[in-house]
């Protein structure tokens, strides 16, 4: 596992304040949240604590109700969705998004094509090649022809976090990208991440606790809508705080 990061003088990814609010429900609120390039972060906590409301308002899924969101210096708050995939964020689905009647090869290859699309040319030997190397390295090599609604939903979602890869991203979001997973693909996919991160940084909305303890350079837990808790693995395992509201708990975040 890589060094626990010192906080640079520009993040990544910072907030201030972000709030979110749904009706008379405040799914995040007022949330103070920073990133270096370079890291593994996970983002951990009960069920309902506002871990995926948080990760959708950094991509832009959804638009904060207050509050500031800057990417690596820039102010990306009202920024579009399509907008920050261009600037390098790409975020992989709890649910998975693949395009179920295409095959795993052609839903890379929108992505591959996205991210060729970014400098004005798309030629198929390239695009071809990029399609293939990051099959590869996911593991879905030899299923490139199958059609990606055949898959088994763990396989899915190793679809969906090959065309986030493809996207050639700078801030790589997973939402619960193990669930699904045996445990043999679950310790290739640790392998994985450590290979991304060196390219990458990741911030990683995960429930298997073993994942996340080894991956993580820092862990950032939320509850009811706020962060409770931040610091390397060690300290959030020996916190007590959070053991009372989720470790403690036998609850599976």
């Amino acid at each position: 596992m890589a060094a626990v990061s010192v906080k640079a003088a520009v993040p990544l990814i910072e907030t201030r304040g972000l709030t979110r609010d749904f009706g008379g429900l405040r799914a995040v609120n007022s949330v103070d949240f920073w990133l270096d390039g370079g890291e593994i972060r996970a983002i951990i906590g009960p069920n309902g604590a506002g871990k995926t409301t948080f990760v959708s308002l950094v991509c832009g899924r959804i638009l904060p109700s207050s509050g500031a969101i800057r990417f690596d210096g820039r102010d990306i708050t009202r920024l579009p969705a399509h907008k920050r995939v261009l600037a390098g964020i790409a975020y992989t689905f709890q649910i998975t998004s693949i395009f179920p009647r295409l095959s795993v090869y052609d839903n890379v290859a929108l992505s591959v094509q996205r991210r060729l699309l970014k400098s004005g040319r798309v030629h198929g030997a390239e695009l071809d090649r990029g399609v293939r190397d990051v099959l590869g390295r996911v593991g879905l090599a030899d299923r490139a022809a199958t059609l990606a609604g055949n898959l088994a939903y763990g396989h899915q979602r190793l679809v969906e976090v090959a065309m986030g890869l493809a996207l050639d991203p700078r801030l790589l979001i997973l939402d619960e990208p193990t669930q699904g997973l045996s445990d043999g693909e679950i310790e290739t996919f640790v392998g994985l991440v450590r290979e991304i991160a060196k390219e990458a940084t990741i911030l990683l909305i995960e429930h298997n606790m073993h994942v996340v303890m080894e991956l993580a350079d820092r862990i950032t837990v939320m509850n009811f809508g706020s962060v409770l808790a931040e610091g390397a693995p060690e300290e959030i395992r020996a916190n007590e705080e959070v053991q009372r509201a989720y470790l403690g708990t036998g609850a599976d975040g």
